[in-house]
């Protein structure tokens, strides 16, 4: 009896002589499924109302990050603040204006556009070219650089074969006609008038206020048929037959724009390194997510509450590792982003105002959604994590990913969706882009929920596997370890081939 029980503690007794031993594993232990749970409790809770960027929700959770990251003993990383500031736009406009030959047509009687798809002031066309139903194919043998393009509405491409999520016909007739060099598109519809009213306000956030290089607006069959010069009404049905290429007439098109500035913020807190403190390892997350509709509060527990605690825990460990002595040779630098779920605005505001040497970032480690399973996965649907990044900038950063996962968490790490041709187009949709197009070494920790609580309000905290959501922040915490003390910087010998976002 005796020597069975010896037997079965001895699993125990290595695991806590590796712990003494080694202060990487000691203090990744600080890093449990209680302290997650207590911290995604509170920023996933109600009185945060979503968090959606530049809203009061989301202001309430950038404190509470920066109060952590302040009770931790980490130093501010924007000059004195933990939050580096930026502005978010909203355009409104008023006195849409469309005319031809003199006519004017009416607003959500025969034509209508987004307030961000288009410009401001009136611009005045002398003709434009009829192009179909605009796919590419029907740019054949026609000169529309410089042009506007008049297309037709339905006739679009399949998608291409496995595409999936992404695809948008109307997004195909666009690039048709930015690729032939048009500057901009008319859409024939036979939707109008509206039944419903286009609002005059833009539902969009963006960074800076610019007009679009290239615009876009729906009009009903009797605006086009004054564009082409008839007398008569064309009915949409019959706009099939009507021969495609240059048509005069004096178009007058345009709005009054004003925009609406908000602000939101990034919470940056730093721990600084020994000898290679001009260095920097980058520990990301994004704390932002849908806000409220009405009353509903969408929670976003996964997306991204879960890697945003994950990015505070490990910055808690680092911490404690550092006042026992363990200090990093490089600078860790922890960063909770917002603006991610309007079009990753944070982490592009940071990537053009970076507080420090990018040149000197060694690598970022992104965590987007690591709380959940993926049932779709055909193997094992808990115990892995999607890694993303690893075969690109750097070929030395999946090695010690590999190796510290090897040693310490033994998960499973699929690559799949690091496939250029992912119809997902996943590397593409988190922060860890704004530092790829930089340059910066990336990996990406993605638990791939994108089921039925993705963007939900059912994507809750009662969700969340925080078992596995520790082993996969361990597993970060580790791979960061080896980074910030190895001897020299990643190498960046694999180019950013992927195409622009």
């Amino acid at each position: 009896m005796m020597k069975k029980l010896l037997l079965l503690c001895l699993p125990f007794a290595a695991s806590v002589a590796m712990a003494q031993d080694d202060p990487q594993a000691k203090f990744a232990g600080l890093i449990t499924p209680k302290a997650l749970r207590e911290k995604l409790t509170i920023l996933a809770g109600p009185e945060m109302e979503g968090r959606e960027t530049a809203m009061p929700g989301q202001k309430k959770a950038a404190a509470y990050i920066e109060d952590q990251f302040k009770k931790f003993g980490l130093k501010p990383g924007n000059g004195e603040s933990y939050q580096q500031l930026y502005p978010v736009y909203f355009d409104a406009m008023t006195d849409p204006l469309l005319r031809v030959n003199g006519r004017t047509f009416g607003w959500d009687k025969e034509y209508t556009f987004a307030v961000n798809n288009m410009y401001n002031g009136t611009k005045t066309f002398s003709n434009s070219v009829f192009v179909g139903y605009g796919n590419a194919a029907d740019y054949t043998g026609l000169d529309v650089k410089g042009r506007l393009v008049i297309v037709l509405d339905g006739g679009a491409p399949a998608a291409t074969p496995g595409q999936t999520r992404g695809f948008n016909p109307m997004a195909a007739k666009m690039m048709a006609a930015r690729n032939g060099g048009a500057v901009g598109m008319l859409l024939i519809s036979s939707a109008f008038p509206r039944t419903t009213a286009t609002p005059l306000k833009s539902t969009r956030m963006t960074l800076q206020v610019n007009d679009p290089a290239f615009f876009y607006a729906t009009v009903s069959d009797e605006v086009a048929s004054a564009l082409i010069g008839r007398t008569a009404r064309v009915p949409f049905a019959e706009w099939k037959d009507v021969k495609k290429g240059n048509y005069v007439a004096e178009l007058q098109l345009g709005a009054a724009k004003k925009p609406e500035e908000l602000q939101s913020s990034n919470v940056i807190g730093v721990l600084p390194g020994t000898d290679k403190a001009d260095e920097f390892v980058f520990l990301t997350g994004h704390y932002d997510h849908l806000g409220k509709r009405g009353d509903v509060i969408y929670y976003g527990a996964d997306d991204d509450g879960s890697g945003s605690v994950g990015v505070m825990q490990m910055a808690e460990a680092f911490a404690a590792a550092a006042k026992k002595g363990h200090k990093p040779r490089r600078t860790m630098i922890f960063m909770t982003v917002s603006g991610e779920e309007k079009g990753l605005l944070g982490s592009e505001y940071y990537a053009e105002h970076p507080t420090v040497d990018m040149a000197k970032a060694s690598a970022d480690l992104n965590t987007d959604m690591i709380g959940r399973g993926d049932s779709s996965r055909k193997a094992d649907t808990l115990n892995y994590i999607y890694v993303i990044g690893h075969d690109k900038l750097s070929s030395e950063l999946a090695p010690i990913n590999e190796a510290a996962n090897k040693k310490y968490t033994n998960i499973a790490l699929d690559y799949k969706y690091d496939d250029p041709n992912d119809p997902n187009r996943i590397y593409y949709r988190s922060d860890h882009y704004n530092f790829a197009r930089k340059g910066v070494p990336i990996l990406f920790f993605y638990d791939g929920m994108l089921g039925a609580d993705y963007h939900r309000p059912t994507d809750t905290v009662d969700k969340i596997q925080f078992d596995i959501m520790a082993k996969r922040a361990q597993l970060v915490f580790h791979t960061a370890w080896e980074i910030a003390n190895r001897d020299n910087m990643l190498k960046r010998d694999i180019p950013l081939t992927m195409p622009a976002r």
